[in-house]
């Protein structure tokens, strides 16, 4: 059994992937957890094994982050449960893969929604509180894809600009606070990400895929020291190296080139 820590994690997007790994990485070292995504009974599942697994408390919150409502719905539940959040991982999000006039408008709008606009609301309300009570930990999933402009991707690897540079400037005006903000900036991850997105046949998830609970067990562990950023395996961190020294031109052409599927 884990030690209790009386402390309390927010994840969202927690029914698959990253945000099943970072409630395990909390619940492992003795934290309580609210599970935020829109699968309840993924969430249900979960929330068993890690009550079973690790004795934590879990609340499980079904939501919709697309919703512009679901922010304030999930901060009103929070407060009617007496629940204070001590670690917020804003980790929920999708992508799309194609040619941007090709896309349905409506989802690539969607995703802005659930990539920022939720992230930010989030962040706005629940970070306050931390503040005032001089302690926390936020996580924001970003992207190395965050680093450059991603043709046949391009409101994807827009909307990790925002992420990261949002966290590290949001890093910077917390400073003395006692809470900080880590930005986790990967490549391909092996999730259901990329069947989603559309770009799982890519060249890019054909070059480098890590594993999920590498990244999340390295996220954790960065955002439990207050880094403000951390960029997974040593590929990743010479890419982002390259990218600041690259034309940009250049740097586009490649990345077009491995978003788009063979054909």
């Amino acid at each position: 059994m884990a030690t209790r820590s009386q402390h309390t994690a927010l994840v969202t997007g927690a029914s698959a992937g990253l945000g099943r790994d970072f409630a395990r990485c909390f619940a492992a070292d003795g934290h309580d957890l609210v599970l935020v995504a829109r699968r309840r009974e993924r969430l249900d599942a979960l929330a068993e094994e890690l009550v079973c697994d690790h004795e934590v408390k879990v609340h499980v919150v079904p939501a919709d982050l697309s919703d512009p409502g679901a922010p304030d719905a999930i901060a009103a539940l929070l407060r009617e449960q007496s629940l204070a959040i001590d670690y917020l991982v804003n980790n929920a999000g999708f992508g799309s893969n194609g040619a941007f006039v090709e896309l349905d408008l409506g989802r690539e709008v969607e995703m802005i929604a659930v990539n920022i606009t939720a992230l930010v609301k989030l962040t706005g309300l629940l970070v306050p509180e931390m503040v005032a009570r001089g302690r926390g930990r936020v996580l924001n999933m970003g992207s190395s894809a965050g680093f450059q402009a991603g043709p046949y991707m391009a409101t994807y690897y827009a909307t990790k600009a925002f992420v990261n540079h949002f966290s590290e400037a949001l890093a910077h005006e917390l400073q003395g606070t006692g809470v900080t903000v880590t930005v986790s900036c990967p490549g391909p991850v092996a999730t259901e990400f990329g069947g989603i997105a559309g770009n799982d046949r890519s060249k890019l998830f054909a070059a480098n895929v890590a594993r999920s609970e590498d990244i999340a067990r390295d996220a954790y562990q960065a955002t439990m020291k207050g880094q403000r950023m951390v960029v997974h395996g040593a590929r990743s961190k010479l890419l982002v190296q390259m990218l600041r020294l690259s034309p940009r031109r250049v740097v586009h052409g490649i990345a077009a080139r491995l978003n788009q599927h063979p054909r």
